[in-house]
């Protein structure tokens, strides 16, 4: 193995990324060195590199949605997974101890790290990542099909069980995260209404291709009053959109790291017993569940391929809405 590789680098917030060789990681204790088959792109890429996610190591390889194989192993790393297929989050460690991992809550650990943030990411031919925060990939999915479920599968999951219950369920920002989980949702028996930016009539069509029994503009009200509703568009004032839009007793969920700010807006629909939540990161539990349900479903993901060196061009087409589904980059 050469000790070299390609990496898509961010030196500084608001500037492209660069095309480097930099060396290859060596895996630390308990770590994995994982060659990389295919890296999807996330909006919380953007957030990094656009500077809305305030405190990333730099220099910096962003990506968070990796898909590749063991190629060696760190004292302490089950050698029995060299070779294996693995998918490396965002949650990229956790300190085991704070109060947070002690009561089950380890996505909102005092000490995480965060693959593509705070440590290196896939945006590169190699990383390194920490083996009990890696998971087995489902043999149905093929690289690039299976690295959007890493991010956006879990955690749309993850707002798809915040959400609760209800049988109406409304999406806000029908992009890569959404899609994969209206699937789930649909599965599941429920009625999806899609939100889209108004007059998106090609995204509001992808929406109802993929099960949505209603789709329409993020201005537009639904026909019927919903029982939850989950934004991952990172735009605030679809909260009290969201709110006007959901019946009594229903749940709004904030899916994104980021959102703008959110206006003011009358009490009154928040009353009744509306509740706003947000979501944050993910667990370990929620990656094993969710990837032990997709195949049942099956999800499928839609995807573009660009090569590694293509990255800031993903970066840009995601920022514009130019594609459905999710970019996914090839070293």
């Amino acid at each position: 193995m050469t000790d070299l590789m390609k990496a898509m680098v961010l030196d500084k917030i608001g500037t492209a990324l660069t095309l480097q060789t930099v060396p290859v990681p060596s895996p630390g204790a308990g770590e994995l060195l994982i060659k990389v088959r295919a890296c999807a792109v996330c909006r919380t890429d953007l957030h990094v590199v656009d500077g809305d996610l305030r405190h990333p190591r730099l220099p910096l390889i962003p990506g968070h949605e990796v898909i590749g194989t063991v190629e060696a192993v760190g004292d302490g790393a089950p050698s029995s997974l060299l070779g294996q297929r693995v998918g490396v989050p965002w949650l990229g460690a956790t300190c085991g101890h704070c109060a947070y991992c002690r009561s089950g809550h380890e996505n909102l650990c005092e000490h995480a790290e965060f693959t593509g943030y705070t440590r290196d990411g896939g945006f590169a031919e190699y990383l390194v990542a920490d083996h009990r925060y890696c998971f087995p990939i489902p043999k149905s999915y093929s690289d690039a099909d299976a690295a959007p479920l890493m991010c956006a599968g879990l955690i749309g999951f993850r707002s798809l069980r915040a959400a609760g219950d209800g049988r109406r369920l409304g999406i806000y920002g029908f992009g890569a995260a959404a899609h994969i989980i209206a699937q789930v949702a649909v599965k599941e028996g429920r009625e999806v209404y899609a939100f889209t930016k108004p007059g998106d009539t090609s995204t509001q069509q992808f929406a109802r291709d993929l099960g949505a029994v209603w789709s329409g503009g993020s201005d537009d009200a639904p026909p019927v009053p919903l029982d939850a509703a989950i934004i991952f568009a990172p735009v605030g004032p679809l909260v009290p959109a969201a709110l006007r839009a959901v019946d009594k007793a229903g749940t709004v969920v904030c899916a994104g790291i980021h959102m703008s700010d959110i206006p003011s807006f009358p009490y009154s629909i928040l009353w009744e017993e509306r509740v706003v939540k947000s979501v944050a990161n993910l667990t370990r539990e929620d990656g094993e569940e969710f990837l032990r349900v997709a195949p049942t479903v099956p999800v499928t993901t839609t995807v573009t391929p660009y090569p590694l060196s293509a990255a800031n061009q993903a970066l840009d087409d995601l920022r514009h809405g130019r594609f459905e589904g999710a970019a996914v980059l090839i070293p």
